[in-house]
């Protein structure tokens, strides 16, 4: 996945709403079949957003109960979140991406693999975390997001103190917050964010913990061309405290 996703501009949100937190909406024009799939598969997959003041009920968007619910934010070409979908119908999947053309290399996926328990929400993910219920969620996923390496754009990463608090509190007793990146200043900048919220910890005991890929990591282009440039990609886990 590139930042945010796959070979696509980041797709997260943040926990300030009055920054941009994720790049472009929308890159190059989408062909004919990409404009039908978003017109004629996305509404029904989309997440509505409940009224303010009200919570959004993880449960209620998918057809059939499921054992648990995951997010994955800013999902990018949505390798990664098709992966964990096919291998896990039992879950219910929501994925946030604002960037049109990665809804569509999503919506392919979901369409040729007819998996049934993905739904997005195609714009910034802060609303939709706003809007979870405490401890609704199992994993939340943030994968490759945009590093925004310059130190004027820091302020625009979506790691921050806020959003690891909500983070933390839609994670259920256990629940895990899984970060990668091949971007050491990002990944130090999260250790010393996480290390500042007291209900996340480091699962980490030795350095293959954070140099291996997650156990079920299915690996992504990004990745591949990541670690073909000469950069080795960091994978942190974080366990909601019971």
């Amino acid at each position: 996945m590139a930042p945010g996703g796959d070979d696509t501009p980041p797709g997260t949100g943040g926990a300030e709403t009055e920054r941009a937190f994720f790049g472009r909406r929308k890159g190059k024009r989408l062909r004919a079949g990409q404009e039908e799939r978003l017109a004629g598969l996305l509404p029904d997959l989309r997440v509505p957003l409940p009224p303010a003041g009200e919570k959004l009920d993880p449960a209620a968007l998918f057809a059939g109960p499921k054992r648990a619910f995951w997010l994955e934010i800013g999902f990018g070409g949505g390798e990664h979140l098709a992966a964990q979908a096919a291998a896990h119908p039992e879950i219910g999947i929501v994925g946030a991406e604002p960037f049109l053309n990665g809804v569509v290399k999503l919506l392919r996926r979901i369409d040729d693999e007819d998996l049934r328990n993905v739904r997005i929400h195609d714009e910034d993910a802060t609303a939709l975390l706003a809007a979870l219920p405490d401890a609704c969620l199992e994993r939340v996923y943030l994968l490759y997001p945009d590093p925004w390496p310059k130190r004027r754009q820091r302020k625009r990463r979506f790691v921050s103190d806020e959003s690891l608090s909500e983070i933390a509190r839609v994670l259920k007793p256990g629940g895990l917050f899984r970060f990668a990146s091949d971007i050491d200043d990002y990944a130090g900048w999260v250790l010393v964010r996480t290390a500042r919220c007291p209900a996340l910890v480091w699962t980490a005991a030795r350095s293959a913990d954070w140099t291996t890929p997650f156990p079920d990591w299915p690996g992504t282009r990004y990745e591949a061309k990541a670690v073909a440039a000469g950069r080795r990609p960091t994978y942190l886990t974080f366990e909601r405290k019971v």
